[in-house]
């Protein structure tokens, strides 16, 4: 990976995609903004399965990072809860395994549809930024050599 262009690919929920599609144009074109490179737009049915997704994409060497979208709306039961809660702790073990950042642009649990529609550019963009600054600290951090002065990553 260069440091000018990060290789992104995002994993979109198709469910409640009245708000994920706001937050994909918002991710795409902050992306651009930003100087880094959508490579893959891949759709998952819901949150609860961009794991298998964000997976598959980790490990293409044309990606640096992923990010993934959606938006889990509180429902009468607790369901949302747990899909969050899963999909957040498995694109975290994830990132770790593969060594390359997976951010969370995933509104909810306990959110409304209101609430979801008036956050979706605000998550899309943040989860792409952090995608992008974690990209070029992880580079930063491997070609760093030992040396007597403090390395400071930024």
């Amino acid at each position: 990976m260069s440091m000018e262009k990060v290789r992104l690919g995002i994993v979109v929920s198709e469910f409640n995609y009245d708000v994920t599609y706001i937050m994909l144009q918002k991710a795409i074109s902050h992306a651009k903004f930003l100087g880094a490179e959508v490579r893959y737009v891949v759709k998952a049915p819901g949150t609860f399965d961009t794991p298998i997704l964000v997976h598959e994409l980790l490990q293409k060497p044309d990606v640096d990072a992923v990010v993934v979208l959606g938006a889990v709306i509180q429902g009468e039961t607790k369901h949302d809860e747990v899909v969050a809660q899963q999909a957040a702790r498995k694109l975290l073990d994830l990132s770790i395994q593969f060594g390359k950042p997976v951010t969370l642009g995933v509104i909810g649990p306990g959110a409304t549809r209101l609430q979801a529609l008036e956050r979706a550019e605000e998550y899309a963009r943040r989860a792409v930024e952090a995608a992008i600054k974690l990209a070029r600290r992880i580079v930063q951090i491997r070609s760093a050599t030992y040396s007597d002065k403090t390395i400071v990553v930024e």
